[in-house]
């Protein structure tokens, strides 16, 4: 697949984006936060977030992960991420 961008994906719509995402990310790691279970895929070169309510048995929101964002101390207590993809 040729290399997306941010604004291409934030274009998309939400089944735009799960259908990208399955098919061409790869998933992480998940973590709980709040009321949501959030699964992180890396797609290409940045961090995807999948926002799933289990309340409600649904995604949803799925949303680009900045990678200073305050939420990055979550996943990086529990695995590896590479540093020259916080560093973007």
């Amino acid at each position: 697949m040729d290399r997306i961008t941010h604004k291409y994906f934030n274009a998309l719509s939400l089944k735009e984006k799960i259908s990208l995402l399955f098919q061409n990310g790869n998933f992480i790691v998940a973590i709980r936060y709040y009321g949501y279970k959030i699964n992180l895929y890396l797609l290409n070169n940045f961090y995807v977030e999948v926002f799933y309510n289990h309340k409600r048995d649904m995604i949803e929101r799925v949303e680009l992960l900045p990678a200073f964002h305050t939420r990055m101390k979550f996943y990086s207590d529990q695995i590896q991420l590479p540093a020259n993809l916080l560093a973007q």
